[in-house]
């Protein structure tokens, strides 16, 4: 692919000093390319990050025709700098593209698009413990005009943003509400696309309960209300009895975590029973009860590891346990080891991108 690199212009910034506020400051620079039937991709380009403009009838602002990608670049002790599974990421946004009708992206293309972009913006990568630099690529419809129907142009760019810590003040637990009121999504509709609606529709839930005392929203199924499936913007596992991880089947309305798919790969190789099932909520609290489960965590780039104290669910607490546990230390630790080359990669779940030192 051939990009064009756009010069920089003189309001360009250094690197802020830390704290990073996450997804609150960009870098420089973004890329960007453009689709038409006639054309394919085309017009791909990194240039200055700046606001888009669009047509008030341009169609992903009124039907929400889009899709995003989450994933990390870590600085390495050596100075240069890793992505971890971004080709997971690529052909994940491909999919989550094809569910939205939308047109797929070459993924060698876009894999290169986001190694030229992290390499110009190579100083944008923190250096402090756990900061990385956030990569958000995004596809989202262009064609103007009302009326339902599948956008023939799209636009797709990606950004950057330097993040800090995920748990600023210590790796401490986060309280979940069980939503019986609400769900997330539904099996056979958008649930393991990552487009915006389905976060958009966890709002209302997620606002209610901050007040109560909890940070995220354990969602249900939609049919039965009684399946579990995700945790915010995570996936969730269980540990029974300190040995065997359980996290839910994928369903068609859960999407599949590049971070929940290395903890089912990775865990085996640490000592733990790896599972994937239908987990009902009821079967979960009546285990957290009797303490046959031991700890419980949401698996995600952001966070990777984000382990749970309780989880409310009509009107009852029920304490998992105060402190993260030990099972959600090893799995962080080893995880982010490899991530920021700490550690050797027996997985090859690393790209690591040279840059001037």
């Amino acid at each position: 692919m051939q990009i064009t690199i756009e010069p920089l212009g003189p309001d360009a910034r250094k690197p802020l000093a830390e704290p990073f506020t996450f997804g609150k400051t960009f870098t420089n620079r973004m890329f960007s390319q453009k689709y038409s039937p006639e054309l394919g991709w085309h017009d791909a380009r990194i240039g200055p990050y700046r606001p888009l403009v669009l047509d008030p009838a341009t169609v992903v602002l009124h039907y929400a025709q889009e899709v995003f990608e989450g994933t990390k670049a870590y600085r390495r002790p050596d100075g240069h700098i890793n992505l971890f599974r971004p080709w997971e990421n690529v052909a994940r946004m491909n999919r989550s593209a094809r569910r939205m009708a939308m047109a797929e992206l070459d993924p060698e293309s876009h894999l290169e698009a986001i190694v030229t972009l992290v390499r110009l913006e190579h100083e944008w990568v923190p250096r402090g413990e756990f900061e990385s630099l956030y990569i958000r690529p995004t596809l989202i419809a262009t064609d103007i005009g009302l009326g339902v129907y599948a956008s023939k142009t799209y636009l797709h760019y990606i950004i950057l943003s330097p993040a800090g810590p995920y748990f600023g003040s210590g790796f401490k637990p986060v309280s979940v509400y069980v939503s019986t009121d609400y769900v997330r999504a539904v099996r056979g509709g958008t649930g393991a696309a990552k487009t915006g609606g389905n976060y958009a529709a966890s709002l209302l839930e997620s606002e209610r309960v901050k007040p109560l005392g909890y940070q995220q929203v354990l969602w249900l199924d939609a049919v039965e209300r009684r399946y579990v499936e995700e945790v915010g913007a995570m996936n969730i596992a269980f540990v029974y009895n300190g040995r065997r991880i359980v996290t839910p089947a994928l369903s068609g309305s859960i999407l599949e975590g590049v971070t929940r798919d290395s903890v089912l790969k990775l865990a085996p190789t640490l000592g733990y029973e790896a599972e994937e099932t239908r987990l009902d909520i009821h079967d979960v609290l009546r285990d957290i009860e009797r303490g046959e489960i031991t700890e419980v965590f949401g698996m995600g780039t952001a966070a990777v590891i984000a382990p749970v104290d309780r989880l409310g669910y009509q009107g009852k607490d029920y304490f998992v346990r105060e402190a993260p546990g030990p099972v959600a230390q090893h799995l962080f630790k080893t995880l982010t080891d490899i991530q920021y080359g700490r550690a050797p990669d027996p997985f090859n779940w690393t790209l690591k991108i040279e840059v001037p030192q």
